[in-house]
C-alpha cells in the first residue's frame, strides 16, 4: 500500500480540482480514471473514479440517474483503457488512450442525454443535434483529459525517475 501512496495523493489533488472553478467539463476525473488504470491494482482502478465521482456528486449534486450512470460507465471504460495502456506505457499509447477515452465518454454520455433526457427529439435528427450541441463540452473535456493526464502521469513518472536516481546515488556511496 505504501507504493500506492503517491498515486492516492495525486488522485486526491485531482478530485479536489473538481471543486475549484473551471470551464465546463474541464475536470480531472477522466484523467484520474486513465491514471488509476495505469498505476493502481485493477479493482481499485475501476472503483476509484466512480467513488470520486459519487463522493464529489454528493456535494456538487446528483441528476437524472440513467444519465448519471452513463457518466460513471464512461469513467469505468476510461479506467479500463488505462489498464490497457499500462501494458505498453509510452507517450503514444497514453495520448491515444486519453483521446480514445474522451471520445468514448462523449459518445456514451451524449447518447444518454438524447435517449433519457427531454432536450432533443427522440429521432436521428435529435441524436445528431445532441452530439453537435455537445461539441464545446467535448472540446473542454478532451483538453481537460489531456492536461490532467499529462500532469498526473508526468509528475508521477518524474517522481519515479528522481527516486531511482536517489536510490542509485545512495547505492553508489555505500
Amino acid at each position: 500500500m505504501k507504493k500506492c501512496l503517491p498515486v492516492f495523493i495525486l488522485i486526491t489533488l485531482g478530485i479536489a480540482a473538481r471543486f475549484m472553478p473551471h470551464p465546463a467539463n474541464f475536470a480531472p476525473i477522466g484523467a484520474i480514471a486513465i491514471f488509476s488504470g495505469m498505476y493502481l491494482p485493477k479493482k481499485l482502478a475501476i472503483i476509484l473514479p466512480v467513488a470520486a465521482m459519487f463522493f464529489s456528486d454528493i456535494f456538487l449534486g446528483f441528476y437524472a440517474w440513467p444519465i448519471m450512470l452513463s457518466v460513471y460507465a464512461g469513467f469505468i471504460i476510461m479506467a479500463l483503457i488505462g489498464l490497457a495502456v499500462r501494458k505498453n506505457k509510452k507517450l503514444s499509447t497514453i495520448l491515444g488512450g486519453t483521446i480514445l477515452g474522451s471520445v468514448i465518454f462523449y459518445l456514451i454520455t451524449n447518447g444518454a442525454v438524447w435517449a433519457f433526457g427531454s432536450l432533443y427529439d427522440h429521432n436521428l435528427a435529435g441524436l445528431a443535434q445532441s452530439y453537435i450541441m455537445a461539441i464545446p463540452f467535448f472540446r473542454n473535456s478532451l483538453l481537460g483529459d489531456l492536461f490532467y493526464t499529462g500532469a498526473l502521469v508526468g509528475v508521477y513518472e518524474a517522481s519515479l525517475v528522481l527516486l531511482y536516481r536517489e536510490k542509485k546515488a545512495v547505492a553508489t556511496v555505500r
